[in-house]
């Protein structure tokens, strides 16, 4: 009989720490940590929760860490290079982080720049994407390099997931900037923005980490198109930037799929 209850004991003990064990595991949060600039960061998705980086809850990364629960680190800022994640950002990162997610790399190579000298009438904007295309391909490389280097050091664990950005244009029609950005300029735009999905695709890919390319979910839904998930020129927002839906229906789910 004492054998016998001890083994009812055994077995309900074994059955409690099956039963135990799934529990504690979900318990345990996920340690995610958002670097990069302003697409990162929400600009133009608002409101913000750190007007000086622009940081909103409803950008992408901020979608990501509610689906999953996740104790959530948000550096990504407005502005932010290359040199800035690595002066400002990467310090959030440590052994126990689990996930990184990061966009960087436009404002490297001056594309913003381009963006105005294409929005500029009666100005031949060809000479400034060049330029932006030429930074691309011969100086981000290695600047891509050192901060994923950099995050590979100090979060050695953790998955880390790289996203690009979207081609700016439809190049339909002439609607952004009172008419001044023409179609053929608009495909040029593209073309760039090309360039520099392709760089930061290859450095990623060179470290291992997952590249989101975005450039299908936001097809039909770029500036000019019936339904943007960016915003043109404006005034109001933040030009030339994702707005709440690009977020939501177009960064979001391409990076959940990623994961």
């Amino acid at each position: 009989m004492d054998r016998l209850r001890r083994s009812t004991v055994t077995v309900a003990a074994a059955l409690a720490a099956l039963l135990i064990a799934p529990a504690a595991a979900q318990a345990q949060q996920t340690e995610y940590v958002a670097l990069g600039d302003s697409y990162s960061s929400g600009s133009g998705a608002g409101p913000y929760t750190d007007t000086a980086c622009q940081r909103s809850n409803k950008a992408h990364p901020a979608l990501l860490a509610a689906e999953l629960g996740a104790e959530f680190t948000f550096v990504a800022c407005g502005g932010a290079t290359t040199d800035d994640v690595l002066a400002n950002q990467v310090q959030a990162l440590d052994a126990g982080t689990d996930l990184v997610t990061i966009g960087i790399g436009g404002n490297d190579i001056g594309w913003t720049d381009a963006v105005i000298a294409c929005i500029t009438p009666f100005k031949n904007c060809t000479p400034a994407i060049e330029e932006s295309e030429r930074q691309a391909t011969q100086e981000l490389p290695a600047k891509l390099d050192a901060v994923y280097t950099e995050i590979e050091s100090r979060a050695p664990d953790a998955e880390v997931v790289v996203t690009g950005y979207p081609r700016l244009f439809a190049a339909r029609n002439t609607c952004d900037a009172l008419g001044s950005i023409s179609i053929a300029e608009q495909v040029r735009m593209n073309q760039g923005a090309d360039v520099l999905s392709g760089v930061i695709q290859a450095a990623a890919e060179a470290h291992g980490f997952t590249y989101v390319d975005v450039r299908d979910e936001f097809t039909g839904h770029e500036i000019c198109s019936q339904t943007p998930w960016l915003h043109g020129f404006t005034l109001l927002d933040v030009p030339y930037h994702p707005n709440a839906a690009g977020h939501a229906s177009g960064y979001y789910p391409a990076l959940l799929g990623a994961l």
